[in-house]
């Protein structure tokens, strides 16, 4: 259900969903670590205290919903959900095995909590819109969350569905592009300059801002400023970088996906406990 906001208790969080992140990928081998990484601050804190849940009964229909549209990033939606109680923490190491509820990409027939099967890029942003939609035919109060990748965004799809959250005035709609400025092939301004990210999406109706994507107190009250927003839908540019806080994955230019052993994970995770305990964690202006 509701939580206050305690920002020690989300940044706390976003260290466990990367330590996690790190576990699960050692254990399958390898995975798409960087864009997982970027995206553990923000899940923090919708799962920290944003958004409206239940871990016990993840089908609640007053939920507010989440759509992680770049479903390539699901290791470290599972991180947070097995943190919440949504299943035990011991499922997180069959990611991507044989029978596992953990695919690679998200699939909502088989993972508890979540929303939307997601993986081909563009489509997430329809179908977070559609439920938005619903629920607000329905009449409900529920917020409808929706994370995009940067790279993401060449898909035209998404703005498909911007154009249409906008004619529907869907203030119960945030969508957030994490804009860690890689995709698979290299940076992003090399393959396909996404220009001003915010600014398209204003020009398509939205209200919208750009925060620190590392930081959880100014993406929580980004959140807080999106939901007191009437009329039209609101985007939350989350300024990242590409695989933060994972020592091994960060400095890499090419970390959309790596081969992960257990030496590497375990220099990992303590690096990321002593940066916590230092107050440095997760970064953002620290160079490894």
């Amino acid at each position: 259900m509701y939580e206050k906001p305690d920002f020690e208790k989300m940044k706390r969080l976003s260290a466990d969903i990367r330590i996690e992140l790190i576990k699960e990928l050692a254990e399958a081998g390898f995975g798409h670590i960087g864009g997982s990484a970027s995206i553990a601050d923000v899940l923090a804190v919708l799962y920290g205290g944003a958004m409206q849940i239940d871990p016990e009964n993840p089908g609640w229909e007053d939920r507010d919903w989440l759509v992680l549209s770049k479903g390539h990033s699901g290791p470290a939606l599972y991180a947070a959900l097995a943190l919440k109680g949504y299943f035990p923490m011991e499922v997180l190491t069959t990611l991507n095995k044989g029978g596992t509820r953990l695919p690679s990409h998200c699939d909502r027939l088989k993972t508890p909590g979540i929303d939307m099967t997601t993986g081909s890029l563009g489509q997430g942003m329809s179908s977070a819109v559609g439920i938005a939609l619903a629920n607000s035919i329905q009449g409900r109060d529920s917020y409808t969350y929706c994370i995009l990748g940067d790279g993401e965004t060449q898909e035209g799809q998404v703005w498909e569905g911007a154009q249409t959250a906008a004619h529907f005035k869907l203030d119960h709609f945030i969508a957030f592009v994490d804009d860690n400025k890689k995709q698979i092939d290299g940076p992003i301004k090399q393959v396909c300059e996404p220009f001003d990210i915010a600014e398209k999406f204003r020009s398509f109706g939205f209200d919208s801002r750009k925060v620190k994507g590392y930081d959880v107190e100014e993406i929580y009250h980004a959140i807080e400023e999106a939901k007191a927003v009437k009329g039209k839908p609101s985007v939350i540019v989350l300024d990242t970088i590409k695989g933060l806080g994972i020592s091994f994955a960060e400095p890499e230019a090419f970390n959309h996906y790596l081969n992960i052993d257990w030496t590497m994970a375990e220099k990992g995770i303590a690096e990321i406990e002593k940066r916590y305990a230092e107050g440095t964690y997760p970064g953002g202006d620290f160079k490894w």
